[in-house]
């Protein structure tokens, strides 16, 4: 299982929400399709974010900022 999910919320929610539930963060990224992707240190702490987020969990494919400069 994925240690990462992408939820329609602000980082800052997200932030306060993996704080509230003991969920250890090890990358968080706003998603150039909206929303935010965030990344887990344990598949069990993504399981119990994505739980606490319920319908806002983003399924499928999301639009992310590109991390590389293109053809340098």
């Amino acid at each position: 299982m994925s240690r990462a999910v992408n939820v329609q919320a602000t980082e800052d929610h997200v932030s306060q929400t993996c704080h509230k539930l003991g969920a250890r963060i090890t990358a968080m990224e706003p998603l150039l399709s909206g929303g935010t992707r965030v990344v887990l240190s344990t598949a069990v702490e993504r399981a119990a974010v994505a739980r606490s987020y319920a319908k806002k969990v983003i399924e499928g494919a999301v639009r992310r900022y590109p991390t590389r400069l293109q053809g340098a």
